[in-house]
């Protein structure tokens, strides 16, 4: 009765919902959940604790690939942690404060590394977040700030990098043709990701914010101090001493060991060492696997540097393991509801209702050039209401190929395959029961509901501009006018909200 219809979308719009008008994530996404399991079940109560609990929750769980992420998100909270207690972190915040002077420079520097970590999104959340937040800290930027500089830079970078686990995801969608080949010509054409970036840097220059994030970074300078909570809990862990011996490079050398483990564990994965080539190895890499496997060596690693340069003993290290499992549970509790929840959608058959919506309009001729800007408003909406980008390209893409036979020459086809990976890129960074934006939020130590309230008018503000765009590519049909033109709408759409905005007391 309720399945394939747009009752399959109703459960993540309930949680989505409730959770920006409560504040409040876990009971929000319980009721979602809960009101999915009900739609399923006929509203019988034995039918609805089954497939919430069983087929939802524990199915979830027991998902080898999920299992994987909370194993990484464990050991990244570990070496933080670790990080943290060797006093690496202090000691890289007193080097910042002498050599990025200014909040731009800050704001800057977090861009660059953002974008330079373009392996994994999950990899690049943690990573930056622990790496910036002592410098973003020290120039008085908020935690909110930091948690969008951090998503911004997280799945917008990895769906324009040809080396990525999304790369790899991408191209195991396509049927027929050269999934590479296709996802390297989409790339010019992700008008959303290169807005993202330039957005951010405009915002920088400018220093200037609007919406919920102006209210929050005035309270943060007002204060001169963190006016939001953490997501992890941080503050509220005890707060043991901090080793005095350490150095920046305790920190520097734990963040190169974690990208080299990370990147040679996905490339085994891969077969890289079984004689694939390393961009193949990449197309054929199991994400979470190398990710535990890169993470668990440089934690090793790290403990081993750590012991040898006597910052920390063998028992305070062994002390920060369950210290970095703690501050990392409330963002495993809200990672699970949200798969639980996505496990309700795909259970009530969202996938098809969305993939008949496309297919309709896709077999309509007098409507074919407004094809990219659809598929880029459904993406976002199935995006933003399932949390998942992955899943979304996994529904849009082989539509979008069938529809155009695998014509690579078709730059139509190109452009709507772009359209579909910059939509669902745009709704999961939209979303709250997105994993990436769940994983920013946990980065920065940033209350989730304040950072996804602080990012929606940014990424709308980003979204609009490339509806723009998608609507004149299908008529144009190059690249080189319209990224141009919308960063130039990009700007000027910025420096008149600037205008408008009331001035500073």
């Amino acid at each position: 009765m309720f399945a394939n219809t747009f009752w399959s979308l109703v459960p993540p719009i309930v949680a989505i919902g409730l959770a920006l008008i409560t504040k409040e994530v876990y009971s929000s996404l319980f009721i979602g959940i809960l009101f999915g399991g009900l739609l399923y079940s006929g509203f019988s109560f034995a039918g609805t604790m089954q497939h919430v609990f069983v087929d939802g929750m524990i199915g979830s769980l027991a998902d080898a690939w999920n299992v994987g992420i909370l194993i990484f998100l464990v050991i990244l909270g570990t070496m933080v942690m670790l990080m943290n207690r060797a006093g690496g972190s202090a000691a890289f915040g007193r080097w910042s404060v002498t050599h990025v002077k200014t909040k731009f420079g800050a704001q800057l520097a977090t861009i660059a590394l953002g974008c330079l970590i373009f392996i994994d999104d999950y990899f690049n959340c943690l990573t930056v977040g622990s790496v910036m937040r002592p410098l973003t800290d020290k120039h008085n930027i908020s935690r909110a700030k930091l948690a969008y500089l951090i998503d911004a830079t997280a799945a917008p970078v990895c769906i324009i990098a040809p080396i990525s686990s999304w790369a790899a995801a991408v191209t195991g969608f396509v049927d027929g043709a050269n999934g590479l080949s296709l996802f390297i010509k989409a790339i010019p054409y992700n008008f959303y990701a290169f807005l993202t970036v330039a957005m951010m840097i405009i915002l920088a220059l400018k220093d200037f914010d609007y919406g919920p994030m102006r209210m929050v970074e005035m309270s943060n300078q007002l204060n001169n101090s963190m006016a939001e909570a953490s997501i992890t809990g941080a503050e509220d862990q005890p707060n043991p001493p901090v080793s005095q011996k350490g150095r920046v490079i305790h920190l520097v050398l734990p963040i190169i060991s974690l990208i080299v483990c990370c990147v040679i564990g996905m490339i085994y994965t891969g077969g890289f060492f079984e004689g694939e080539s390393f961009v193949d190895a990449f197309a054929n890499s199991d994400a979470s696997v190398g990710l535990v496997y890169g993470s668990s060596a440089a934690m090793i690693i790290t403990i081993i540097f750590f012991l040898a340069t006597r910052v920390l003993t063998f028992k305070e290290c062994m002390n920060a393991l369950p210290e970095g499992f703690k501050s990392m549970v409330p963002a495993i509790l809200i990672l699970t509801f949200a798969w639980t929840l996505k496990a309700m959608t795909d259970s009530l058959g969202a996938k098809d209702y969305v993939a008949g919506l496309v297919s309709n309009v896709a077999g309509n001729n007098a409507v074919m050039s407004f094809l990219p800007a659809f598929v880029f408003l459904i993406g976002c909406f199935l995006a933003f209401a399932t949390g998942t980008s992955w899943g979304t390209f996994g529904i849009l893409i082989p539509i979008v190929v069938n529809v155009f036979n695998a014509d690579l020459g078709n730059e139509l086809m190109i452009i709507a395959i772009s359209a579909c990976m910059a939509g669902a890129v745009c709704g999961d960074h939209c979303s709250p029961i997105s994993d990436t934006t769940i994983m920013a939020s946990a980065g920065a130590e940033c209350d989730h509901i304040q950072h996804v309230s602080t990012q929606l008018p940014y990424a709308i503000t980003v979204a609009a501009i490339s509806l723009v765009c998608y609507v004149l590519s299908g008529f144009v049909r190059s690249w080189f006018i319209c990224l141009p033109v919308g960063i130039v709408l990009t700007f000027l759409v910025l420096t008149v909200i600037q205008k408008m905005s009331p001035k500073e007391a």
